[in-house]
């Protein structure tokens, strides 16, 4: 076994106890392996032991392994989306997880259109109020997600949020509890599932799985430092 592959294990290990911790189903959390600067070799050593969904930061680097490694993949842009890159993005990924204003919302789904596609797309939520966060904050949250309710070309599935890297645990949590507290309000408002709350890295997806995460993304305890 590759010591990619057995990282890969540890981490779904840790992250299936962490989940239990909460009297939480394992199998509601989602393991995103996140290959970004990684090459394809290391993407299909995991592929090779099973695994699917690949998370990519950059449209150059996810069309430069898309292009080289299985069609079933599926891939989730994770990184910030420049408009410009939409289109790229609408072709490339089936989970686009940064979606931040309206203009881009409308031209995700206007390309999705012209394109035959139907992603999944997540709205990304400053909810720590930081200035260097990217994402949409709290209090703009609701209006953008009643247009993305009604965008036909799209399949708006939840939303994401990271917590700063550098806060106490119980900061992190009281993040992450909070999304998922207004998930459910904007659920109960929009009368739909939004079954999606990717939260949670390297760094702290254990606590991400004890508050709400459905996807946790982690890339350097599977791959290495970068």
């Amino acid at each position: 076994m590759s010591s990619i592959v057995a990282h890969y294990r540890e981490v779904r290990a840790a992250l299936d106890a962490a989940a239990r911790e909460a009297l939480r189903d394992p199998s509601e959390i989602e393991l995103l392996a996140v290959s970004k600067t990684f090459p394809a070799e290391a993407v299909r050593e995991l592929y090779d032991a099973g695994v699917r969904k690949f998370g990519e930061s950059r449209i150059p680097e996810l069309a430069e392994k898309a292009a080289a490694l299985p069609d079933d993949i599926e891939w989730h842009l994770i990184g910030r989306l420049q408009s410009n890159k939409a289109r790229k993005a609408v072709q490339l990924a089936r989970v686009i997880h940064s979606v931040d204003s309206l203009p881009l919302l409308e031209r995700l789904d206007r390309i999705a259109g012209e394109e035959g596609k139907h992603p999944r797309i997540l709205l990304e939520v400053n909810v720590s109020g930081e200035a260097s966060k990217a994402g949409v904050p709290l209090r703009e949250l609701e209006p953008l997600a009643r247009r993305a309710a009604d965008c036909a070309n799209l399949d708006f599935a939840g939303f994401m949020t990271m917590a700063p890297a550098d806060a106490e645990p119980v900061k992190i949590a009281a993040i992450f509890e909070l999304l998922t507290l207004t998930r459910d309000d904007l659920e109960r408002k929009l009368g739909r599932k939004l079954p999606l709350l990717s939260m949670g890295m390297s760094g702290d997806f254990e606590i991400a799985a004890r508050h709400g995460s459905t996807l946790v993304r982690v890339g350097t305890l599977i791959f290495g430092a970068r």
